[in-house]
């Protein structure tokens, strides 16, 4: 029994390893540009082990989607919201965290959830509908967050938080695409602010 959880542990960390190397190289090089054998060779797994968790390209993207790309939103975008009562400061918390981890190769690539939307939701049903899972989970935790933060006090009662969580993803969205383009941190830094100066604006 034990070799037998040892071995299952080691199958599930070769099956991370591949993930991580997918969603590394579909950052870069976006997913009809991503390499099955650049895959391999970076993380010296061999052929038949990644076809044994994933049977070809188009599952080893969907599992970076809703595996790592879904983690990551909910862990540094909704997670927090529900940590604190009132939504408004933790949204503010949140963007200024993002402000300050971001790299330049953030900046290089922009968002990989924005980027396969614009790549792949035109070509493909299957990555348009966990896409658009992904932006679901999202605009929910948002929208729970300011909706309890209404019967709170926090947030004002005329706010339609359905609508306003819409085009709070919108806005960061189009920052990180605004600065990619530009290849500016200070493009970004711009438009969070004016993002955080809106959400001051909602307070009750």
């Amino acid at each position: 029994m034990q070799f037998a959880s040892v071995k299952s542990t080691q199958h599930s960390a070769t099956r991370q390893i591949i993930l991580q190397a997918a969603f590394d190289e579909i950052h870069a090089r976006g997913f009809q540009g991503t390499s099955l054998s650049k895959i391999l060779s970076s993380t010296q797994v061999t052929k038949g082990a990644l076809y044994h968790y994933f049977p070809n390209k188009l599952a080893l993207g969907y599992a970076v989607v809703e595996e790592l790309i879904a983690a990551d939103i909910y862990d540094q975008w909704v997670a927090p919201l529900i940590k604190m009562e009132d939504p408004i400061l933790a949204m503010k918390q949140i963007i200024m965290h993002a402000g300050q981890e971001i790299t330049n190769e953030d900046i290089l690539y922009g968002c990989p959830l924005n980027n396969l939307a614009q790549e792949m939701t035109p070509v493909d049903e299957g990555f348009r509908f966990r896409i658009e899972g992904v932006y679901k989970l999202w605009q929910q935790g948002i929208e729970d967050a300011f909706k309890s933060g209404q019967k709170k006090g926090f947030v004002k009662n005329n706010v339609n938080v359905k609508y306003i969580s819409t085009m709070i993803i919108a806005t960061l969205e189009g920052c990180i695409g605004l600065a990619k383009n530009a290849q500016s941190k200070k493009v970004l830094y711009q438009c969070g602010q004016s993002l955080m100066d809106y959400l001051d604006s909602l307070k009750a």
